[in-house]
């Protein structure tokens, strides 16, 4: 099934190394679920639905009270409701979810991802209510949910493991002592941990004791235990990570490796398979240690076995297992052909391996992994919610039903995602959007053709990190392949650079303005649309003003890390009779003719002299609009004078509110002393109180939102005037958390 626009399309499955795999699994004597309950929602409720579907499979679809419109509630046959939005009173209710189940005839569970996946609770709750677990035993998630036993276990099994501490004293002095014998740098991490929850790298002492602190109250949150372990931290690694499958009858596989390096406060951004610069020694050793990681603990189902590998010599060392299919699975499928959720339910229902020799199993191409989020990635990737306006996905998408899917030559395009247009980005759950898969013959085809997909992806309505992952993905040293874990930290200013060093160039300017006016024409003259010229051109503007003043500046810039208003261009657009514009701007004049904005968002016009062709959205602007968003994708290459070769540009525009309005030196919390929320969430910990004097980039308060903590740090020094809220109080975005009172000199 494909996505476009506001359709969804049924597309033909796989790929020959994925028919072949379903004609060797069809010869299995096992009988096949004939309904299953997913306790999951999302993207990847969605994609167990597409294989369920395509293999005859019932599926039924449970729901918070804020995914009751949700797309994998309409696309099971049937769903039911457990609970309100908190994942604590829903997708964690492991009681409502069997509830459910046998209400609902179910024969077995799919826990997806997160949530429940990893929980050895249910997975004994589900064998008591007669219901099969579609994961591996019990047993085998308690002994890899512990950090601290899985690698005392994979030692034994002869597994390579990194240098620390994983045993019982968790004193915090004792803790400390043990960080200092380990040797700093040192990491920090939950016992019960995943996702980047619990995890801290602690560079010196001094900072381990808040570090620490920190992990515990992120590990109690989410997994409800705050024992922690401790690692010596690898010098340049990278996170490579073994796909394996196991069935009931002693068999066991690897699917090859992922490299999943590039990540940001721990979790991935970019996946791709096989491992970019790894030898095929090096590529066996890592397969065999998976597997013999998987037969020590009596392993059955998907799982994947995490490691750490030292850049310079390829040692590698355990990190984890994840007992669960991963978000990355899909560069596997991808690269093999094979479609993982269907061997997860063959093996559930106690099939032998549908490919149980190792030399059996194809590794064709490259495949990389997108990872699209809804987050602010000039405020440290903050995660946020709100409405997709506008959801288009790249030309040629499949969405995920194994490996295979798409259409796009030699380069295929698929996007997994369990939202569409008009959808909204829940505070309570994960923010992310959508997972774009390209798989080429080569590595450097994939990467050209991620790049391409990335700039055809159309999101309005929140911030995402689309353009963040393009830069990435064009970066030198990404293209070279075998970055580190540390990727961001060396590279961030170039793939993350300063929205002030960033003006929009004059041209984007000129189309936003005359996009703005287009759309503003429309809306003056025919506002349902009902006129034969739906094409918005220059013929109406005679009922129009023939000249206005707008203001306008980058969505970055005028909503900065501090919230400043800071200073954009004001223009001048003048409506010619003979349909053209003149707009001007910082002295310059620029000439614009036949430009013209569809119902569907695209836009061509001369600036000039020289045609554009591109798609630009209005938002929030009409006849007497006070202030709007323009965003231009402008995919036939950059504008001239654009020195960042941006594709998509997003801008604020106002009516001029008088000399002064824009340009302050100053930000908005300095002139105000204003403190404000950069999202909505939590208040964890209040770390200010009223009459301190703090100094600028003091931790003043603790927010979690989407399961991760972030700090509100003093945008100056100054002097607490009041603190708003306290400890477990929910905030929204732009709540005034503290105000401050500059000091007097």
């Amino acid at each position: 099934m494909a996505f476009l626009g506001n359709r969804w399309l049924l597309r033909s499955a796989c790929s020959p190394p994925f028919a072949m795999s379903r004609r060797r699994m069809s010869a299995a004597s096992n009988k096949m679920f004939s309904k299953i309950l997913i306790a999951n929602r999302g993207e990847i409720a969605c994609r167990i639905i597409k294989t369920a579907k395509r293999m005859g499979v019932a599926t039924v679809a449970v729901y918070s009270d804020a995914d009751a419109n949700s797309l994998h509630v309409a696309l099971a046959d049937e769903a039911i409701r457990i609970g309100p939005p908190p994942a604590l009173e829903s997708y964690l209710r492991g009681d409502n979810i069997l509830e459910a189940a046998t209400r609902s005839g179910a024969q077995a569970v799919h826990p997806g991802y997160g949530f429940l996946s990893e929980n050895a609770t249910f997975a004994k709750q589900c064998a008591s209510a007669g219901v099969t677990f579609i994961g591996p035993p019990e047993k085998a998630i308690d002994q890899m949910g512990s950090k601290s036993v899985a690698k005392a276990i994979m030692s034994d099994a002869g597994v390579p493991v990194c240098p620390g501490y994983h045993g019982e004293d968790q004193s915090d002095a004792f803790l400390e002592e043990e960080a200092k014998r380990v040797g700093f740098p040192v990491m920090i991490k939950a016992v019960m941990g995943g996702g980047g929850k619990g995890m801290r790298l602690v560079q010196t002492p001094e900072g381990f004791q808040s570090a620490l602190e920190a992990c515990r109250r992120e590990a109690a949150a989410g997994f409800a235990d705050d024992r922690m372990l401790l690692e010596r931290y690898v010098n340049e690694p990278r996170h490579v990570e073994v796909q394996v499958f196991a069935d009931t009858l002693g068999n066991a596989v690897h699917l090859f490796e992922r490299d999943c390096s590039v990540q940001r406060r721990h979790q991935k951004v970019l996946e791709e398979a096989p491992a970019p610069g790894i030898s095929d020694a090096t590529r066996a050793e890592l397969g065999e240690a998976a597997v013999r990681a998987a037969k020590a603990v009596g392993y059955v189902g998907a799982g994947t076995v995490e490691f750490l590998m030292d850049t310079r010599t390829q040692e590698f060392f355990f990190c984890e297992m994840n007992t669960r299919l991963q978000v990355e699975h899909p560069v596997t499928e991808m690269v093999t052909g094979l479609d993982l959720v269907e061997w997860q339910l063959r093996v559930a229902a106690g099939q032998e391996l549908p490919l149980k020799n190792q030399a059996d199993i194809p590794l064709v191409g490259h495949a990389i992994e997108a990872r699209i989020c809804a987050e602010n990635v000039a405020r440290g990737f903050l995660p946020v919610a709100g409405t997709l306006r506008r959801m288009r996905l790249p030309s040629g998408a499949g969405s995920g039903a194994g490996g295979g899917d798409g259409d796009g030559g030699e380069v295929k395009i698929r996007v997994d995602t369990g939202v569409q247009e008009g959808d909204a980005v829940s505070v309570h759950y994960d923010p992310m959007v959508a997972k774009l898969i390209v798989h080429a013959p080569t590595r450097s085809a994939g990467l050209h053709g991620l790049r391409k997909a990335l700039r055809d992806f159309q999101v309005v309505g929140l911030p995402t990190n689309i353009d963040f992952c393009e830069r990435v993905a064009g970066h030198r040293g990404f293209e070279e392949g075998g970055v580190t874990t540390a990727f961001l930290e060396e590279h961030g200013d170039e793939v993350v650079p300063s929205p002030e060093t960033m003006p929009p160039p004059p041209h984007a300017v000129v189309l936003a303005s005359v996009a703005v006016l287009l759309e503003e024409q429309t809306a003056v003259t025919f506002p349902n649309d009902t006129s034969p010229w739906s094409a918005r051109s220059g013929p109406w503007r005679a009922v129009g003003v023939r000249k206005q003043k707008l203001a306008l500046a980058s969505r970055d810039t005028a909503a900065g890390a501090d919230g400043a208003d800071e200073a954009g261009s004001e223009v001048t657009v003048e409506c010619l009779a003979d349909g053209g514009y003149v707009v001007e701007m910082q002295g310059a004049r620029f000439a614009v003719s036949g430009a013209q904005l569809d119902a569907g968002g695209a836009m061509t016009a001369i600036v000039d002299g020289r045609r554009y062709s591109l798609d630009a959205t209005v938002e929030g602007w009409g006849a007497v609009g006070a202030e709007g968003e323009v965003t231009l994708w402008c995919n036939h290459g950059p504008l001239e004078g654009d020195g960042y070769d941006r594709n998509r540009y997003e801008l604020v525009v106002t009516r001029p509110r008088g000399r002064g309005a824009r340009g302050s030196s100053k930000s908005t919390a300095e002139s105000t002393g204003r403190v404000t929320s950069p999202m909505p969430g939590r208040v964890v910990r209040v770390l200010a109180e009223s009459g301190q004097d703090v100094e600028k980039g003091q931790e003043l308060m603790i927010l979690e939102a989407m399961k991760m903590e972030h700090t509100v740090p003093a945008p100056f020094a100054g002097k607490v005037d009041l603190v708003s809220y306290v400890a477990g109080d929910l905030v929204d975005e732009g709540s005034v958390l503290i105000t401050l009172k500059p000091l007097t000199k």
